[in-house]
């Protein structure tokens, strides 16, 4: 029943902000609530603490004991929704499905794939040596097995 409640109220907080998404909830055997939140313009800890209010807020400690952690996806978090990869158009991605792995530039994102594209080195098709040619490839949410962002330092 608790979890029930969790939910509704991290529901409703979700709402008040309609930039925030939810990535992730958990809720452990000893009321342990653990939430995950990513935004359309990224996470702010206000951002974190509005969402740990509007739950810790409405229940009552007599009642229930829990512990709360909201936090936001980190920057190495694999992308798990479409809707994160809006948010991450002109970034390179890292994208592995069951056939293949791409690496290159998120150019694109619709409804059911994303667009890839990189340059790649390649044999000249008459004589020796190597030319560069652009690649590009269009991925469907469904067949990718785990995409993330490639940091540079």
């Amino acid at each position: 029943m608790l979890k029930e409640k969790v939910k509704e109220l991290l529901e409703q907080g979700l709402q008040e902000d309609p930039s925030l998404f939810l990535i992730d909830f958990t809720m452990g055997a000893d009321n342990s609530i653990h939430v995950v939140i990513d935004g359309d313009h990224g996470v702010t800890v206000s951002d974190c603490i509005k969402i740990s209010r509007a739950i810790e807020h409405n229940l009552d400690r007599d009642e229930h004991d829990f512990s709360l952690e909201v936090a936001s996806a980190g920057a190495a978090a694999p992308l798990v929704m479409p809707r994160q990869y809006s948010k991450n158009i002109g970034r390179k991605l890292e994208v592995r499905t069951n056939d293949d792995k791409f690496e290159g530039n998120l150019t694109a994102v619709n409804d059911d794939s994303i667009v890839l594209e990189w340059k790649a080195r390649e044999p000249k098709p008459i004589g020796k040596g190597k030319v560069t040619v652009q690649k590009k490839e269009e991925v469907n949410f469904s067949d990718i097995i785990k995409a993330k962002v490639v940091l540079k330092f």
